[in-house]
């Protein structure tokens, strides 16, 4: 039997027949698949190993990688690796040890000034990704009519307003053809700060270029060689963030990502104020946008000094098979030695069978699309990416200036309400580390699509209040500013986040390199083409049609996307093993249901649950919390 025949849908699942509660889940047996066995061995390479096979294990490891000083504590390191919440019982550990280790319990934020050095200079790189991402917007209001392309007046999808979106698209155009296939070489040849150097570097000189540049065609041109910086860059920080923390704290510093590029975006838009009112100087027109455009790189150079302060990620050295400087960077990352070993054994296990793991996987993205299980994490993953550009928040985000303008405000104050839309961006971003855990993804993408749709709406339609009513440029200003406050704890921090556990660990490396191309691409996209359905269908006309595509995003995460909120790997086999059809029909049946107790308050039973493990706990069933809530 072939590789892809075993990872046909053998997963326990239940069918539902529609018929009656009684008979909705017909359950199928099951068997171990090949998909299941990898999981497995990357979910705990050490699970089943006695201590004595462990102890001996461990001390062969010190002996061959130059740690031999090391053995002792590196066994006791491997002995906790393999069940992190067993170290109590171990005989091995003294008082001192347990101590240690119930403290990294107990104060999970009480890190090494290091790692908190490392989590700043990432931070500092998300808001380089920010500013990179909104200084345009104020430059748009000047460059065009500089170098030729400015929209006349009433334009319908004139050629200046496709060049002023290609010019405004081209770091996405530069990140989904080629910025983002370069991560791997760049880190596989660099390294984890070598990459970040060399991206951030890079960022920093083609701000620069923009700033310099004498016609649109020369700005498009060095705008697409800034995305061969902001592609490696957005890929490489959280992983690099995530290789050197600590797990109990690893995925609420992955999440800072989004938080801070947020608050990059609203420094940008600080510098379009800041900049907007500076004068030509003696030979040189347009100051103030080339400043805006050149501001972006500042941060980044700030990135690139402080990159080497940071400990290189230990993962890396030891793929290099530098097993002392790793174990010399996890040294500095922890506080005490045997949390280091810890580390350094877990990870040394688990890189053994990854090997392993790729000698039977030949062709990876191949399976991504041939297996079942692995073909509905992609569409739901990329059907996420794709939603968070066509969600619209990157039509704003690049063009917001400009839709104020025509709202009626002047440039000034079109600069001024777009720093408050990044403000709301960034203030609503935070409390999604917490949401998103509490709330779950898939019942957050189900409240934001509605409000998103909602908020474009009333933007779109108060373009139709006259122009010499006061209220008009208030509600444009408040309909963006809530669709932001619907968009930062839903679709904002979302995508990323089911990227990353949605596929099996044997394919989640090619699977959200697939994830970030489709969102790039699709960035590109719509920086192209909004100026154009700007002129062409009226602010009206556009906003509803964003509105339109939320509605679509509600519609289809309703029937294609499953929790994957707080599930273990088996787990999430199971739910991406239920059929797509048998998915999307027990979600549809679940709104009807909810629909009727919620808002016609009827008394309906519940539904019975989808997935083995729901059952199982007896608790997590689909009437309560919402239209097809999961």
């Amino acid at each position: 039997m072939s590789f892809n025949e075993k990872n046909e849908t053998q997963v326990s699942t239940r069918k539902p027949s529609f018929e009656g509660r009684d008979s909705f889940i017909e359950q199928h047996s099951s068997r171990r698949t090949s998909t299941d066995n990898l999981n497995a061995k990357l979910a705990n390479p050490l699970a089943g190993l006695s201590h004595e096979r462990l102890l001996a294990d461990a001390e062969e490891f010190a002996k061959t990688h130059e740690l031999a000083e090391y053995a002792e504590t590196i066994q006791k390191g491997a002995l906790i690796a393999q069940d992190p919440t067993a170290f109590e019982k171990l005989p091995m550990l003294n008082e001192a040890d347990r101590f240690i280790l119930r403290r990294e319990l107990t104060h999970k934020w009480d890190q090494p000034k290091t790692l908190y050095y490392l989590v700043v200079m990432c931070s500092i790189a998300a808001a380089v990704q920010g500013m990179d991402e909104s200084v345009i917007n104020g430059a748009n209001l000047f460059f065009p009519s500089q170098f030729g392309i400015q929209p006349a007046p009433g334009a319908s999808a004139s050629r200046e307003q496709w060049l002023v979106g290609l010019v405004n698209s081209a770091p996405y155009l530069g990140c989904s053809v080629l910025g983002c296939w370069l991560t791997d070489p760049l880190n596989r040849w660099l390294g984890r700060r070598g990459a970040i150097f060399f991206t951030a570097t890079f960022s920093f000189l083609t701000c620069i270029w923009q700033g310099v540049t004498n016609s649109w065609p020369h700005l498009f041109i060095a705008r697409f060689f800034l995305g061969l910086g902001i592609g490696p860059k957005s890929a490489t920080v959280p992983v690099y963030s995530a290789e050197c923390a600590p797990p109990l704290i690893r995925g609420a510093l992955v999440m800072m990502w989004q938080t801070w590029t947020a608050f990059g975006i609203m420094l940008g838009y600080v510098m379009d104020i800041a900049f907007q009112n500076v004068p030509d100087s003696s030979g040189i027109r347009g100051l103030n946008w080339r400043l805006m455009l050149g501001s972006a790189g500042v941060p980044a150079l700030i990135v690139a000094v402080q990159v080497y302060g940071c400990p290189e990620s230990p993962r890396w050295y030891m793929m290099k098979g530098r097993y002392p400087k790793a174990f010399e960077s996890l040294r500095r990352l922890r506080h005490t030695d045997l949390q280091a070993a810890r580390d350094l054994y877990y990870i040394h296990v688990l890189l053994e069978a990854e090997k392993e793991v790729n000698k039977k996987t030949r062709n990876k993205f191949f399976e991504l699309f041939t297996v079942p299980r692995n073909r509905r994490a992609a569409q739901a993953s990329s059907l996420l990416m794709f939603m968070q550009q066509f969600c619209g928040v990157n039509a704003i985000a690049y063009y917001s200036s400009n839709i104020f303008v025509e709202g009626g405000f002047s440039q000034t104050s079109a600069i001024l309400a777009s720093f408050g839309f990044g403000a709301v961006n960034f203030v609503f971003a935070g409390p999604a580390i917490w949401t998103i855990d509490t709330f779950g993804r898939r019942n957050l993408l189900l409240v934001s699509f509605p409000l998103m749709a909602a908020m474009l709406l009333m933007t779109g339609f108060a373009f139709w209040i006259p122009e010499s009513s006061p209220a008009r440029i208030g509600v444009i200003a408040l309909g963006i500013y809530l669709f932001t406050a619907a968009y930062s704890p839903g679709e904002g921090p979302v995508p990323f986040t089911y990227s990353a556990e949605a596929y099996p660990l044997y394919v989640r490396d090619i699977g959200m390199s697939l994830a970030t191309a489709t969102l790039w691409f699709f960035n590109f996209v719509v920086a192209l083409t909004v100026p154009a359905l700007l002129g062409a269908w009226t602010p009206q006309g556009t906003f509803g049609w964003f509105a339109a595509w939320n509605v679509f995003g509600f519609v289809m995460s309703l029937l294609f996307v499953p929790e994957t909120k707080a599930l273990s790997l088996e787990e999430l086999d199971q739910v991406f093993s239920v059929p797509t059809r048998t998915h999307a029909a027990y979600q549809l049946k679940n709104a009807g249901r909810n629909f009727r107790r919620v808002v016609l308050r009827q008394k309906v039973p519940k539904m019975p649950p989808l997935y083995e493990h729901e059952g199982a706990i007896g608790e997590k069933t689909y009437a309560p919390g919402g239209v097809g809530a999961a």
